[in-house]
């Protein structure tokens, strides 16, 4: 299977939802608390929107002639404050693979993708946040390189 990775066409993200939707059934199943479980019209739109703001890329992976994964990035810049020194990054905000698709290196293939587009656009750092539940994600991004710099704890009362 050829995976091509490139930047979303518009006629690609009816079929980023699909798979957005996919991965907001599993943060709904693992922490119910936080995640609604349905797919509104709101996170629909939301691609779209971010589509038209320059601080923002959505990729596609596309393979057999359908979109079987995405990423949407974010450049990011935090001015100084007393605390921190001011930074500038690309976070990846959302990171899907089709169920059907997974383990057959789409991901894999996503990340270099990524990381070559943050070079180019001279970025010294990628971001990700994650839920701990994920327990296959957070394996999948320790082997591609990324390592945990904050955690984020909770306690129930």
């Amino acid at each position: 299977m050829e995976t091509v990775i490139r930047f979303a066409r518009e006629d690609d993200l009816a079929q980023i939802n699909e798979l957005r939707r996919q991965v907001n059934e599993l943060h709904a199943a693992g922490k119910p608390e936080i995640f609604r479980p349905c797919f509104s019209d709101e996170m629909r739109d939301y691609l779209y929107e971010i589509r038209s703001d320059a601080a923002w890329q959505i990729i596609a992976a596309e393979a057999d002639g359908a979109v079987r994964g995405y990423a949407t990035l974010h450049h990011i810049q935090r001015p100084e404050n007393p605390v921190m020194r001011p930074r500038d990054y690309l976070e990846i905000d959302e990171f899907g693979v089709d169920e059907a698709f997974r383990r057959r290196g789409v991901a894999s293939a996503m990340i270099a993708f990524i990381r070559a587009y943050a070079r180019e656009k001279s970025f010294s750092r990628i971001e990700l946040n994650m839920w701990e539940f994920n327990r296959d994600a957070l394996a999948f991004y320790e082997a591609v390189g990324f390592s945990t710099y904050r955690r984020y704890m909770e306690m129930e009362v």
